[in-house]
């Protein structure tokens, strides 16, 4: 690829975007040295779950809502790739594009903010604790059903500010995201993965290009963090298998020891009563089809219909003990 030519990214508008942009955009140049931030022009691009921050993304359409307007400016080829967080991406993805570079994880779990030092155990009964997330609400009531849980919407700034505006008792984030705007000092606690398994993709930043692009597909391809790609392709077919979305209170976490791949999965029903849990491994080689038998194992458990009822959850997201 030409350096001559601005190389036209496209992103939401916000910090933690910007933040996961720059990230990406050190390391390309550090491996490229041809280039430098000056060859990347920045393109700002309004989503649909950025417009709409007082209603429940699944009310609105699901995850996609933060990709949807990005991927059709891919397709389009009015930018030339997309930085997404990877655990906003829908399963299923235009044929048009790919994802072909994956960031090193960040830390996937998730914390814990609170106004007086409390932590999830000690916070007093009917306090208010916030999320967006229907597994966190879940995970949530699995652990503590006397606390009050209250829709949360916004970027991290706007969440952590409602938080210290007293609007609520404690809140709870993505620790990757916290980390990645410089955040850490206002964690109260970070969440264990026993309790609070983190969704599919959590921590991840994906590179997204259109197919015809292939000067991009070569250069990106061998920047992947190879871990991190095998990791996120076998969280994310876990979930196609089974049909989730962004209403399945699931959690799904593949890690890496040595040769050997173990995915831990957890669903649980909105009233915090888990469905199902597993932990499975097997060789790295074999990840895809160790993904596939897990998610036929949650099926034949639980069921597609059952599944399907799930991801229908239609009730007052807010709960009141």
């Amino acid at each position: 690829m030409s350096i001559m030519k601005k190389i036209k990214v496209g992103i939401r508008n916000s910090r933690l975007s910007i933040a996961q942009t720059n990230e990406f955009i050190e390391f390309f140049c550090s491996k490229y040295e041809n280039f430098n931030p000056g060859n990347f022009e920045i393109n700002f691009i309004t989503t649909s779950g950025d417009q709409h921050q007082d209603i429940r993304l699944d009310q609105l359409g699901g995850k996609g809502l933060f990709s949807k307007e990005i991927e059709s400016h891919l397709i389009d080829e009015k930018v030339d790739m997309a930085v997404h967080s990877l655990k906003d991406l829908p399963q299923e993805l235009s044929s048009k594009l790919e994802i072909v570079c994956w960031l090193k994880r960040e830390d996937e779990r998730d914390v814990l903010l609170s106004n007086n030092g409390q932590t999830i155990e000690t916070l007093p009964s009917y306090s208010i604790i916030g999320t967006s997330s229907v597994r966190r609400r879940s995970q949530i009531l699995k652990k503590r059903k006397d606390l009050n849980i209250k829709l949360l919407r916004g970027n991290v700034d706007t969440r952590i500010q409602k938080l210290r505006n007293n609007e609520y008792d404690a809140i709870i984030l993505a620790y990757a995201g916290v980390k990645r705007l410089g955040k850490e000092k206002e964690i109260t606690q970070i969440l264990n993965t026993d309790d609070f398994l983190p969704a599919a993709g959590q921590g991840s930043v994906g590179i997204q290009i259109n197919c015809n692009n292939l000067d991009l597909q070569e250069m990106l391809s061998l920047l992947s963090h190879n871990e991190t790609k095998i990791c996120n392709q076998a969280e994310r077919i876990v979930l196609n298998q089974i049909g989730a979305n962004c209403n399945s209170p699931i959690g799904v976490l593949a890690k890496i020891f040595e040769q050997e791949i173990r995915i831990q999965s957890q669903l649980l029903n909105h009233n915090g009563d888990i469905l199902f849990a597993s932990n499975t491994k097997g060789s790295i080689d074999e990840h895809q089809l160790i993904a596939k038998d897990l998610g036929s194992e949650i099926l034949k458990n639980i069921g597609q219909e059952k599944i399907n009822q799930l991801d229908n959850f239609k009730d007052d997201f807010n709960y009141t003990p």
